[in-house]
This record gives structure tokens, C-alpha cells and sequence, in this order.
């Protein structure tokens, strides 16, 4: 929880959508300032309460995950680490998950556009409805959390970078401390692309995908950058989906993309089967709430990628 009332709200008109170090901040703080981010969803503001299937492939990409920011953190140098304490979320209620054709690990198989929209109880965060046969369990988190790089810039924000960004790791929630490595005066904090649930992997390209509140505190540990982001969790990370087990798929050969796309293209099948889901719907299912795993990567020339999806989910 956090101790102390955020000194400032960054509102998220302030928002960008690509890295540079040109970006003129926000705001200066001093170290241990906690701060409250405004985020917008993925979309921009593009998918709303009331959009339809239709309204996704005329999505602005120009206008995807936009990160509010940046911030300048006052002492921060290139060498340090910027501490990121992340410690609470406000969640919107609102929220939505879209195949986006091109877009996802099984792009090839899903050509076609698909949305599911949203709405979850944002103080309980109960468990949200996705459709007769399936209740996904919330986890809020920040998907795109990182620094501007020192090359110059602008940078797209869509790929994960070594300064952070589109990392998409869904143990990036409440409670848990992120180290950043900063490359450029100040450090030039952004966050966003807030998300209510996400399967490790994300594998639509999708999570729940949901605009929300973020307070944060920055500080700077002198010298200690890290080569790439590295974080600690106050406690389990996966309790809120173990209590009835999993069903498993697995992908077996000697490319780790292929056996992931393997794995989860059987989930896929088994939830269509079993469940009577449309595949379309089970694949934007599997991004929310089921997790990519390697599971062997030592027995050459094969290794094992496995697709866990959490019985708890299913009614």
C-alpha cells in the first residue's frame, strides 16, 4: 500500500506514443516524490464502451499505447538505477480485448477482427464476465513502464526495450519494485497501456486492456543501473488462478516460437471442444488469462513450450 498521498497528478492529456529523449518533461520531482499517472488505454481512447467489431480495423496505430509523461527525475544520471515503486492502481471498470488482424502469435490463424468489451466491478475487482462459460480474475498492472533510451530518438513504443517500455509482464502490479537502467539526464519516467487482466505472453496481442490511475514512487539509486529491467514481488504471483489446477498443452521442437504457437493452437482446439467457444473467442480467452511457459530448453535439438490455462476461469 502506499504511505504517502501522491505529491502530483500527470494528468493523461500529457501523453506521448514513442520514446525520445527530446520530450520535453512534464514535471521535475525530486527523489521519493510519489506521483499519480493518469493512463489511457491501449487504443488511445479509440475503443470505447460502445464500439463494435467493426470500429478495429480502422484503429490509428498512430495513436497505439500512448504512455503519460515524462517526468523528470532530479539527480537521475546515466548510470543509475531509477526505482520504481509501484503502489497502487484505480481502475476504471471499464475494458476491452481485440484481435487485431496482423497482430498476435497466431495472426496466420486469425485473420479476421475480433472485440469483446468489458465491464468489471473496479473496487472488488471481482472476477469479470467474458461469456456464460468463462470469468477471468483481475490483476491490475501497467503494460508499458520504462525510460527515454539514450540514441536518439523519436523510438516506437511498441517493441520492449533495454530502458523498459512494452514489456507487458503482468507481475508489474501493486506492491512490486521495478528497477530501470537510466541512459539520459533526469531519467524521463513514462507509464500506461494499463491493463485489468493478461496471460503471460499476451498471446492475441491483447490483454484486458483498460484505462486506470497508477500511483508510483521514483527514486534514484546512485551507480546501480542494471543492464536490463529487474523487479521484485512482494509475495505469489500466480495465486489468483492456481486454486482449481490447469489444463496443459504443450509444444514440442527445436524452434521456441513454433512451440509456442503449437501449445497455445491446441488450446485453442480444446476449448473450442470442450467448452463449445468459438475459436476466435477461446484465442482472445487464452491472452487474458493463460500463460506461455518454457518448459525445457536443454535437450537439444527439442524443447518444450507449455500453455497453462487456469480451470478457475471456466464456470
Amino acid at each position: 500500500m502506499c504511505n504517502n498521498a501522491p505529491a502530483y497528478t500527470i494528468h493523461g492529456v500529457h501523453h506521448h506514443c514513442g520514446w525520445d529523449r527530446a520530450l520535453a518533461p512534464v514535471r521535475t520531482v525530486s527523489p521519493g516524490t510519489t506521483l499519480e499517472f493518469e493512463c489511457l488505454d491501449a487504443s488511445g481512447g479509440q475503443l470505447t464502451r460502445t464500439s463494435t467489431v467493426a470500429d478495429v480495423p480502422n484503429l490509428d496505430f498512430g495513436r497505439i499505447n500512448p504512455v503519460t509523461g515524462p517526468v523528470y527525475v532530479d539527480g537521475a544520471e546515466p548510470g543509475d538505477a531509477l526505482k520504481v515503486t509501484i503502489e497502487s492502481f484505480r481502475p476504471s471498470g471499464f475494458g476491452w480485448t481485440a484481435n487485431i488482424p496482423g497482430f498476435g502469435l497466431l495472426a496466420d490463424q486469425f485473420e479476421t477482427p475480433g472485440l469483446h468489451l468489458w465491464s468489471y466491478e473496479a473496487d472488488s475487482l471481482a472476477p469479470a464476465l467474458f461469456s456464460k462459460v468463462a470469468k477471468v480474475p483481475l490483476k491490475p498492472f501497467a503494460g508499458t513502464i520504462g525510460l527515454a533510451p539514450a540514441a536518439p530518438g523519436p523510438h516506437s513504443v511498441v517493441p520492449p526495450r533495454n530502458v523498459g517500455g512494452n514489456m507487458d509482464i503482468r507481475d508489474l502490479a501493486a506492491g512490486t519494485t521495478l528497477w530501470l537502467p537510466v541512459e539520459v539526464a533526469g531519467a524521463l519516467f513514462s507509464i500506461g497501456d494499463t491493463h485489468a487482466a493478461q496471460g503471460d505472453g499476451e498471446v492475441c496481442g491483447t490483454a484486458i486492456e483498460s484505462p486506470m490511475n497508477v500511483v508510483v514512487t521514483l527514486e534514484v539509486e546512485k551507480g546501480a543501473a542494471p543492464k536490463m529491467p529487474r523487479f521484485s514481488t512482494p509475495g505469489p504471483v500466480t495465486r489468483h488462478l492456481d486454486a482449481a489446477g490447469y489444463e496443459v498443452t504443450t509444444g514440442v521442437g527445436p524452434d521456441l516460437l513454433e512451440g509456442a504457437r503449437a501449445a497455445l493452437s491446441q488450446m485453442v482446439d480444446w476449448l473450442a471442444r470442450t467448452q463449445g467457444m468459438d475459436p476466435l473467442d477461446a484465442y482472445m480467452l487464452c491472452s487474458v488469462c493463460g500463460d506461455l511457459r518454457i518448459s525445457e530448453i536443454v535437450d537439444q535439438p527439442n524443447w518444450v513450450v507449455s500453455f497453462y490455462f487456469p480451470r478457475v476461469v471456466l464456470s
